[in-house]
């Protein structure tokens, strides 16, 4: 049971806002006692707490890899079950992996599929997705909704986490 925490504001560099990211990403401790992991960069600031069950030391969170035209960074909570069927079919399109986390197999079928991603993936989960190249947030929640997202518009952008404290 992870905790995910986001916030994103076209009016500012959320780069140097990490003390009230921290804050918001603290109040999911309870969600993930493994670890916890911040990531900001522009306009978008992601968090997470971890409870580790896959890939206990490669599944650090926020995780981000960097393109060409920009960063693209996720937070997960959840289980793909399909993962390894995923990992398979990205790794034979040119997909390379560093982790045997579900999370990667996640940001790295974005990076293939874009926003059809959500078709292809089974299991319960929620995410949030920072894509630098389009300047673009995707926030995604499984079919039954198993998985708690909550998200509150602002007056810029969006603040989001697992639960309502976060937001």
């Amino acid at each position: 049971m992870c905790g995910i925490t986001g916030w994103v504001s076209f009016d500012r560099d959320l780069g140097t806002e990490t003390a009230a990211l921290d804050a918001m990403t603290e109040t999911m401790a309870c969600r993930g006692p493994d670890d916890r992991g911040v990531w900001a960069q522009g306009p978008a600031a992601l968090g997470h707490r971890r409870l580790a069950i896959i890939d206990l030391p490669g599944g650090r969170q926020p995780m981000s890899t960097e393109t060409p035209h920009g960063t693209v960074a996720l937070v997960y909570s959840g289980e793909t079950y399909n993962f390894t069927e995923l990992r398979r079919e990205l790794t034979d399109r040119g997909h390379r992996f560093t982790t045997d986390s579900d999370t990667e197999a996640v940001l790295r079928g974005y990076l293939e599929w874009g926003d059809a991603l959500p078709e292809r993936l089974n299991g319960m989960y929620a995410f949030a997705l920072w894509d630098g190249r389009e300047n673009k947030l995707v926030m995604v929640r499984d079919r039954m909704g198993i998985k708690p997202f909550y998200y509150q518009p602002t007056a810029d952008g969006v603040l989001f986490g697992s639960e309502p404290k976060a937001v």
